[in-house]
């Protein structure tokens, strides 16, 4: 399931997600899910046609991920929780661990999205124009953005979402969800 809520030059896009990494880590075994939010960059098209046209909207690049997973063999450890506060292109950095996501998930988001200069700074993206407001926007947006998260995430918990692709739990790069 996915979710985008978009404002004038980014969109905070969030969804469930079941994945396999094809090269585990030690450490890392064994598949994980949970919900995966994403800031990234919007662009409005050009009209494909008259005045009255819909707008083609492109939901870019992303430029900050936070990961709200665990492994299957331990729901509700937050063992895998993290975020990715650079991208290089559409690829992420590093997985940077936050003792504060696994203490509140939810309260991290906010804090982070409350933050959209800051974000962006760290993110590499200083020179990024904001529309007027729009970080206030965003701000205000945060503790829904947030909320959303978290239903998604008890969603995931109680074996709606994020399931493995059937019968290939196993299979070495599966993934399933909106990315």
């Amino acid at each position: 399931m996915l979710r985008v809520f978009g404002f004038d030059t980014v969109a905070v896009v969030v969804g469930d997600l079941y994945f396999l990494d094809p090269v585990q880590k030690p450490g890392q075994e064994g598949p994980e899910r949970g919900v995966r939010l994403e800031l990234r960059l919007l662009a409005r098209q050009e009209l494909p046609g008259s005045v009255y046209s819909s707008q083609p909207i492109l939901v870019g690049r992303p430029v900050w991920r936070a990961d709200l997973l665990e492994t299957i063999d331990h729901p509700g450890s937050w063992d895998r929780t993290h975020h990715h506060p650079r991208f290089a292109g559409w690829e992420p950095g590093s997985r940077s661990y936050d003792q504060r996501m696994t203490d509140d998930a939810v309260g991290f988001l906010v804090e982070q999205l409350g933050d959209l200069p800051g974000l962006l700074q760290r993110a590499g993206l200083a020179d990024h124009e904001l529309a007027p407001g729009e970080a206030e926007q965003v701000a205000a947006t945060a503790p829904e953005i947030a909320d959303v998260a978290g239903r998604l995430l008890d969603r995931v918990r109680a074996g709606e979402l994020a399931s493995p692709p059937a019968g290939e739990l196993a299979v070495a790069g599966a993934r399933v969800g909106w990315l």
